[in-house]
């Protein structure tokens, strides 16, 4: 028998969430600096509050639908084809992430602050997109969505975007300052978003 969607869902987005952590943690180790860097500079209070809350929701939420609770009926039932679809972007979503993270290697960190601007990366996903975490990140919550489509998973989605967009506005000035010319060169050659 097939486990239900909000187990499914539940599942992914706490092996996304492990995998990000224990990453970022590695990530720390070697560089010997630390990767968490919110609250360093300006202007991220609200992505990242934005970030926590959609990661959270989007572990807690599945875990409440499948104990019988459902907060929002969804707008839509899709059919399990459908479903399924949804599943498989969100794991696609995730692994893309996970992946461009591992690609960042000793720049990683999560936030950005002048000063603290690792090399740039321009091999694997950074070859596509600038920002290949975030395009993950979105497309595993898009995903989930269109598995199950009502308002707790579009705020969620919703949250997340615009965190995405209000933080990378945030790095790419940090990226400017730190690394100047080559980034605005990078920035030249390769898209925002894919």
């Amino acid at each position: 028998m097939m486990p239900s969607l909000p187990v499914l869902s539940a599942a992914l987005m706490g092996a996304y969430l492990a995998a990000f952590l224990v990453l970022t943690v590695l990530s720390a180790r070697a560089a010997g600096r630390p990767a968490w860097l919110f609250g360093l500079g300006g202007r991220q209070g609200l992505p990242a509050l934005l970030f926590r809350l959609s990661f959270a929701g989007g572990l807690l939420y599945p875990v409440l639908l499948a104990t019988g609770v459902e907060p929002a009926p969804a707008f839509l039932d899709p059919p399990p084809p459908v479903r399924i679809a949804g599943l498989l972007l969100a794991l696609s979503g995730g692994l893309f992430a996970i992946h461009a993270q591992r690609c960042m290697g000793l720049s990683w960190r999560i936030g950005s602050a002048a000063g603290h601007s690792g090399a740039i990366v321009e091999t694997g996903p950074f070859r596509l997109s600038r920002n290949p975490v975030f395009v993950g990140q979105v497309a595993l919550f898009a995903g989930l969505l269109v598995a199950r489509p009502d308002a707790v998973q579009l705020a969620l989605t919703a949250a997340l975007v615009l965190a995405v967009r209000l933080q990378v506005r945030v790095e790419e000035a940090v990226l400017v300052q730190d690394l100047g010319a080559a980034y605005r060169a990078y920035r030249q050659r390769v898209p925002r978003w894919l």
